[in-house]
């Protein structure tokens, strides 16, 4: 049975847009439903069935004998206070996620950032943000960072500090502060990394 019957985008907004689908529920009837998408409407994934990620999240250890992950502390206005994260940000047009992890690494943070590219591939694929709400799908990508004299070139919006975290820390913030879903995650993959070879979970 056909499920949607048709689509209207309702805001005209740059980043992020509300959308209403005159929908159909089990039994054949009509009801309303919103979703975002940062997509325009003629690429929303329901049309498209693309698995093309619209961002990234990164996850990058500093290169020493006892890595530490690289966090931030980001003021979110949805929340009105700080939230702990992994750097994260959106692609641009004609970036590959491993492109976009390095710019964004240097806005956030100021931090070169190398890619790690070893590992199954099933880990970089993206997956969905949260299909209740969004079509929005993001992929991960692993790597290291170098300390430059470079310093972050944040948008005027964001307000960000960067936290370099050992286990000790990683695991006090987990039990204690606000942390986003997939900046938690991968926060508990490192907790248990093996520090003479950091990247293993990925093989």
């Amino acid at each position: 049975m056909k499920k949607i019957d048709s689509v209207q985008k309702l805001t005209e907004n740059r980043h992020l847009n509300l959308y209403h689908l005159d929908a159909r529920d089990r039994k054949g009837e009509l009801f309303d439903y919103y979703f975002a998408s940062r997509n325009p409407q003629e690429k929303l994934k329901l049309t498209t069935k693309s698995m093309e990620p619209e961002g990234v999240v990164i996850y990058a250890l500093t290169e020493e004998e006892e890595p530490r992950l690289v966090l931030i502390k980001e003021y979110r206005y949805p929340l009105d206070e700080e939230i702990y994260a992994l750097p994260a940000g959106l692609v641009d047009a004609k970036e590959t996620p491993g492109m976009a992890a390095v710019r964004e690494m240097k806005e956030e943070t100021g931090f070169l950032f190398r890619e790690y590219t070893g590992g199954d591939t099933c880990f970089r694929r993206p997956f969905f943000m949260g299909p209740g709400f969004t079509d929005e799908s993001c992929c991960a990508v692993y790597g290291t960072v170098v300390f430059g004299k470079e310093m972050p070139e944040c948008e005027e919006t964001e307000e960000i500090r960067v936290i370099l975290a050992d286990k000790r820390l990683v695991r006090q913030i987990l039990s204690e502060e606000k942390v986003s879903l997939r900046g938690a995650y991968l926060m508990m993959q490192f907790l248990h990394m093996d520090v003479t070879e950091p990247f293993s979970f990925l093989e």
